[in-house]
């Protein structure tokens, strides 16, 4: 292995294998989910694949959530509709759910434990 293999990971989100996205409890089998750069307690970057229709379980933040938006749309629970380019920050506290119906790519960050409610 190279230095340089050693201090990066480089990681293709087009060509690598999603798992099932699991954040909130049970498997949600439409929704796809890469960690990207995750440490032992959780926090970190991911990517996450919503196919159309797919929606996330409704979740409590304890830490910040940072999203960007890559590809298609995602509507927020209280009818927000985000585009690609859309940047959405959660605070601590904050509860809400995700569904997309023409389907979503977007790097997520999670900086504290995601709590269900």
């Amino acid at each position: 292995m190279s230095q340089n293999e050693l201090e990066r990971k480089i990681i293709n989100i087009h060509d690598a294998d999603y798992g099932l996205y699991d954040q909130e409890g049970p498997k949600q089998p439409d929704i796809g989910w890469l960690p990207l750069s995750i440490n032992k307690d959780g926090n970190g970057c991911y990517a996450m694949r919503m196919a159309p229709g797919a929606e996330t379980i409704r979740h409590e933040h304890a830490g910040m959530e940072d999203f960007l938006i890559l590809e298609g749309e995602l509507i927020e629970s209280d009818g927000t509709l985000l585009k690609s380019g859309d940047f959405v920050s959660y605070r601590p506290g904050t509860t809400h759910s995700s569904r997309t119906e023409t389907g979503c790519v977007l790097i997520g960050c999670d900086w504290g434990k995601t709590l269900s409610s």
